[in-house]
């Protein structure tokens, strides 16, 4: 099974928004099983944070995980989050950015609930040879 392309995505878009002196913003589906936030910034199953390296300590975005070290109202906290949570990478100046979708394929990888091995296979309609549609979301 090929690894997710989304990971790699999310670095290179975060690098482009560094190099261009953009402030990259992360937007996490509390939902998903292990993510750890600081539970009252949460709104609708949500929360935006700041990726920015003023704005954390030691970020690490690996294939698997995001995870850092920030400061909310003078308290420090560890913040992790599965790469799956991730829903929308974004510049706070310009709104230029990326947004993804809790896929089947994350779900193969646990899903959301962590049961998604069990789920029947879904087929793509109307797609010659029974590829996938490409899905393109526009961020402002």
């Amino acid at each position: 099974m090929a690894t997710s392309t989304k990971p790699y995505l999310v670095r290179a878009l975060y690098e482009w928004m560094l190099d261009n002196n953009l402030t990259p913003f992360v937007v996490l589906d509390t939902t998903i099983i292990g993510v750890k936030v600081p539970v009252q910034y949460i709104k609708d199953g949500k929360i935006v944070l700041n990726i920015s390296p003023t704005a954390t300590q030691d970020l690490s975005l690996t294939n698997q995980n995001l995870s850092f070290s920030a400061s909310f109202s003078g308290l420090s906290h560890n913040i992790e989050a599965p790469m799956r949570a991730l829903t929308m990478l974004y510049s706070k100046e310009t709104g230029q950015g990326m947004a993804f979708d809790i896929s089947t394929e994350d779900e193969d990888e646990g899903g959301a609930h962590g049961g998604g091995k069990n789920k029947p296979e879904a087929k793509p309609t109307g797609v010659k040879g029974g590829a996938k549609k490409p899905i393109l979301k526009v961020v402002k």
